[in-house]
């Protein structure tokens, strides 16, 4: 039931309530020279009264029935509407947390450090971020202090360092670098996150 009808309802109701109540003012008022009559005829005004109370009591059931349906009817639509507040709820949490998520990809990305050119050669065996082992064998270069891996590269490119087999490789992979290509390659490597 929506709520237009139910308040019809309950004015209905009232009405009737009231039209009891001065239906019973106009009995009593009219009663009043009647007394004479209800003298004579004692078994007529029984009639009367016991009519006027069953008319009372009747309009005070429905009364009470319209009450007690308006209370059920709002039951359930408080119910409905705590459902669909709920559900929306949960809707809007979900919208949020993905919200968040997209917003902190966003700003990842756009704080992230930029790799420099350079380090394209080592992204072939290191991975773009730095967190491969290179051919399955060397150390996870992401993170490292930027002065270690100076060091190593510069190490590399003079012949001096072989870890791991793989000195000849990487020398020919860095030869070419100057020192501020190394520092550039150092300074991204470095700031990246394990």
């Amino acid at each position: 039931m929506n709520r237009l009808t139910v308040l019809s309802v309950v004015t209905a109701s009232l009405l009737l309530i009231g039209c009891g109540q001065n239906k019973q003012a106009d009995t009593a008022t009219k009663a009043e020279p009647a007394k004479t009559e209800v003298a004579s005829t004692p078994a007529k005004s029984e009639t009367i009264a016991e009519k006027a109370t069953k008319a009372v009591n009747a309009v005070k059931e429905s009364a009470s029935n319209v009450v007690a349906k308006t209370a059920e009817v709002a039951k359930e639509a408080t119910k409905e509407v705590t459902e669909k507040a709920t559900k929306a709820v949960e809707a809007t949490k979900e919208v949020a947390t993905k919200a968040v998520e997209k917003t902190k990809d966003v700003v990842a990305n756009a704080t992230a450090p930029k790799a420099p050119a350079q380090f394209a050669k080592c992204a072939g065996c290191h991975g773009k971020d730095a967190k491969m082992k290179a051919l399955g064998k060397s150390n996870i270069i992401a993170g490292q202090p930027k002065a270690d891996l100076v060091k190593k590269i510069k190490e590399y490119q003079a012949g001096t360092r072989n870890v791991t087999g793989m000195g000849g490789l990487m020398k020919g992979q860095v030869a070419g670098l100057s020192d501020a290509d190394i520092d550039a390659i150092a300074t991204y490597v470095s700031s990246l996150k394990k």
